[in-house]
């Protein structure tokens, strides 16, 4: 009979009916699907005031955001609640005296509907239509929707001036809403749904269709193309300045959308999630497939099966022309294909049964390079003995599926000081903790310890804490303190403790964003100090070019949106699709893998046999002699390793983050860096060379050559918001590097004549002033026009002058001014530049406030974490010091 689905049960039904939606691409984002449940709807003027909160929600100013809202399901001896129109948002279509149609054709029949019951057609070719709603048992209603609550995207393209002219538009939100809606056997003919634009759906579908607006013919013609022969592939290109325009347009609007190849690369990870998950995805190729380029996407030779899964998505009987009253009540007949032998289907009950039976856990993992998903996999094979795992990505897992949770597991690992990876988002209920960081870092393993810290706050109960991992000491066994877990929970399962932990000498390889930009090389201009600078310029969009000699540049696309001090990080020399895809490297000679993508000169441990047997005697032996696997193998010759099998066993380059030391103001579209070449010898300074594999590679690097490269933010370490705010910068050696974006956005302020800036002090240090004393004209010409108020250089190998470090020169030149920078005027302190140094100056500052302001140290040290959390003391800081 007849029943209510609870709010929890709705939600859920809604997003695995966009999830098990064959025909769409965007399927990756099915658990971020915001429900909204409008079943107390009695109307169609409560229908309207629904739609429209809908739409001014998923609108959100253009950052769309994806929705849907369910009305009443279908009952007995009642009418449906229907929406006619086939998409919230439409353009009219209407009929001409000669056959032709103005406006869009696919809209024909509901804008005569629309006519019929009384709206005054406009006759443009973007009016947008009212929509047509119906409440149980009534007629069909009319409702304008307010022009305020539709946004548009006017069409331009970056490099036709005439695009414009055509007086082109798009609306911004694709809402589906004549969709029926099935969860639990209940019929839902109301549920308009939506989610963001696929760029070849407007370009390619809707406006060069020839059964919809067909602008080929038009664009073609301005683009003076010849249209009198196919061999001249008019159409094709036609179609692709149509899509750039409505890309570029859409972008330069800040208004949500995707290009093909992203959103079909998504859905690749969509399928194979899917596939690791539920064993299995349905799609319809002929759907997934974009209209444009679709061969060069990678969803072109993937392999698809299209069925169909409940909850659902399903077509149903549209409006019937002419017709006054209409109630929607006919559907499509159900087709249901059986694939399965009915061997399979027992087969398959029977470890349903099996599976049920066992407790439920959820393993999340928060990344950047990869290693935590690896121990979280491991972890799941763990526990697959005595659990039914799951293992999931934070931002990947729903929120409100906590409150059904057994058991959940947490393997995160710590980003730079202390921050959470991007992905990580806190959960909740029966939970266990394993860290990952370095203990280079004063806060080791911080965001692990506040994740634990929080959870425990708020009343979760700890089901196991394991000691955190440290990357620098990774003793064998680690993480075999989780094996205790199994005897810890005797309340939540009855199968005895797990055995003992399976390891595999098989690495992981870590997965890589690739880079959205392919900056290269201009020029570049290398220190007789052991700091180089170097600056680049990309070639201009659309074809690789070689530029003569310009030093100090970078040139990116105006896309790359740049701030001062944003960390810039560099995979050097490895292949964007490399980095991407681990599994689908380029074609390309050994020398070329060797040197280009894998890792030869980092620092690798086999174990040789004469070791393998004390883990002790071979962790000393590692971290004393640090080689690379070059050394290895030439240390011990009896071992021969097939070329295939050493390639599997090299881990891909790491990228590196290195401070980006120019401001966007004075330097539009370029980038600056500030990077120290690293050398030195492991065995107490007694063994062979080793060389930095970035800082060596940029300094190696000719004019032309490939820099492969994207942009982290760093939102926490930048210039204050009011210009007016003191400052005082401590940065030693290549700490320096975003103070120098600092000091030329104030040049640049004054020289635009901004407001008033606050004083700025600079505290440098370096060895000695003819030797590594960087940046000296540029800090001299920035004190003597005002950027900077001050600079204080702290030498600590001057000859004939005593070792000063900077927390010297803060202690007996600048107390009274730490002092009144923090406790009274309210300004900001920067910090950069390696672990050791930053730990001093903190406790210098501390020393400094219990002296100047009359706290204890114990005051002073709560003071300065309060200074954190209000961002007024800021530090960037790496952890190893060479």
């Amino acid at each position: 009979g007849p029943y209510q689905l609870l709010e929890p049960e709705l939600v859920f039904g809604a997003k695995q009916a966009w999830r098990n939606a064959a025909r769409c691409v965007g399927r990756i984002q099915w658990n971020k699907l915001q429900v909204f449940d409008a079943r107390d709807c009695a109307n169609a003027a409560q229908m309207f005031s629904f739609l429209c909160s809908h739409i001014q929600y998923a609108t959100n100013r253009g950052n769309i955001r994806s929705a849907i809202t369910i009305f009443p399901p279908r009952a007995p001896g009642r009418g449906d609640f229907r929406i006619w129109n086939s998409q919230l948002i439409r353009y009219a279509g209407y009929r001409q005296p000669d056959g032709s149609i103005r406006g869009d054709p696919a809209n024909v029949d509901i804008t005569e509907l629309c006519i019929q019951h009384g709206w005054t057609p406009g006759g443009g070719r973007f009016d947008v239509l009212p929509l047509l709603l119906q409440g149980p048992d009534d007629p069909p209603e009319l409702f304008p929707l307010p022009p305020e609550l539709v946004l548009e995207v006017p069409l331009q393209h970056p490099t036709l001036p005439w695009f414009e002219e055509l007086g082109l538009r798009w609306y911004a939100l694709p809402a589906v809403s004549n969709m029926l809606l099935e969860i639990g056997g209940l019929q839902f003919p109301a549920a308009p749904f939506n989610g963001w634009y696929m760029g070849t759906e407007i370009g390619t579908r809707n406006l060069c269709d020839r059964h919809r607006y067909n602008l080929l013919p038009e664009v073609a013609e301005h683009m003076g193309l010849d249209t009198g022969t196919s061999s001249s592939l008019w159409k094709d290109k036609a179609a692709v300045e149509v899509n750039v325009a409505v890309l570029h347009s859409f972008q330069l609007a800040k208004v949500t959308i995707v290009d093909h190849h992203a959103a079909t690369e998504s859905f690749i990870k969509h399928m194979e999630n899917e596939l690791r998950t539920r064993g299995g995805c349905p799609a319809d190729w002929v759907w997934i497939v974009p209209p444009l380029s679709g061969s060069l996407t990678p969803v072109f030779h993937q392999e698809m099966v299209n069925y169909q899964l409940y909850p659902t998505f399903r077509y149903q009987v549209g409006l019937v022309l002419g017709s006054q009253t209409m109630v929607g009540t006919m559907e499509t007949p159900l087709h249901v294909l059986s694939i399965f032998s009915s061997a399979v289907k027992i087969s398959a009950k029977l470890m349903g049964h099996m599976m049920a039976r066992r407790v439920k856990a959820t393993i999340l993992y928060a990344t950047e390079t990869g290693k935590s998903q690896s121990y979280a996999w491991n972890l799941c094979q763990l526990f697959q003995r005595a659990f039914d795992p799951k293992v999931l990505c934070m931002d990947e897992y729903d929120v409100v599926s906590l409150e059904h949770e057994t058991l959940v597991l947490v393997v995160t690992s710590t980003f730079g000081n202390g921050d959470p990876p991007e992905c990580a988002e806190p959960p909740s209920h029966r939970f266990a903790v394993f860290g990952l960081g370095s203990r280079a870092y004063p806060h080791f393993c911080a965001f692990a310890r506040a994740v634990d810290t929080r959870l425990e706050e708020l009343g979760e109960t700890l089901t196991a804490l394991g000691p955190p991992h440290t990357r620098d000491h990774p003793i064998l066994g680690r993480h075999r303190p989780w094996h205790p877990i199994s005897s810890g929970l005797p309340h939540i399962y009855d199968h005895p403790p797990l055995g003992p932990l399976c390891t595999s000498g098989n690495p992981w390889d870590p997965h890589f964003p690739p880079s959205p930009e392919t900056p290269h090389l201009r020029s570049s201009h290398t220190w007789d100090a052991p700091s180089s600078q170097d600056q680049w310029d990309p070639p201009s969009p659309g074809s690789p070019t070689r530029l003569s000699r310009h030093p100090h540049s970078w040139d990116l696309p105006a896309s790359i949106p740049l701030s001062t001090s944003s960390p810039l990080s560099f995979l050097p020399h490895a292949q964007a699709s490399i980095a991407g895809t681990p599994g689908h490297w380029d074609a390309g000679t050994l020398g070329h893998q060797g040197t280009g993508a894998l890792g030869c000169c980092l620092p690798r441990w086999p174990c040789p046999a004469s070791l393998s047997q004390d883990a002790r005697l071979y962790e000393e032996w590692k971290w004393f002699r640090c080689p690379t696997l070059l050394e290895v193998l030439e240390e011990f010759p009896s071992v021969q390793l097939p070329p295939a099998l050493l390639l599997t066993q090299l881990p891909l380059l790491q990228p590196r983050y290195y401070s980006i030391s120019s401001a966007p103001g004075p330097s539009p579209g370029q980038i600056h860096l500030t990077v120290a070449v690293v050398t030195y010898r492991s065995e107490n300074g007694q063994g062979p060379l080793h060389y930095g594999v970035c800082s060596t590679w940029l300094a190696r690097l000719q004019a032309g050559d490939i820099v492969p490269a994207f942009i982290r933010g760093a939102p926490s370490f930048r210039l204050p918001a009011a210009p007016e705010a003191p400052c005082i910068l401590v940065g030693p050696g290549t700490g320096v590097a975003p103070f120098r974006s600092f000091w030329q956005h104030q040049l640049h302020q004054l020289r635009e004549g901004g407001g008033p800036l606050g004083s700025m002090v600079l505290v440098f240090g370096c060895r000695a002033a003819a030797l590594d004393h960087i940046y000296r004209e540029e800090m001299e010409e920035a004190q003597e026009q005002g950027a900077l108020s001050q600079v204080l250089t702290a030498f600590s190998r001057q000859p004939g002058t005593p070792k000063t470090y900077v927390q010297d020169v803060l202690r007996t030149q600048l107390a009274a001014e730490v002092h009144r920078v923090l406790c009274q005027s309210g300004g900001h302190m920067y910090v950069c530049g390696d672990v050791t140094m930053a730990t001093e100056v903190l406790q210098t500052v501390q020393h400094i406030l219990a002296q100047e302001a009359g706290m204890t140290l114990g005051q002073a040290g709560d003071f300065i974490s309060e200074l954190r959390d209000k961002n007024h003391y800021h530090e960037d800081i790496f952890g190893l010091t060479f």
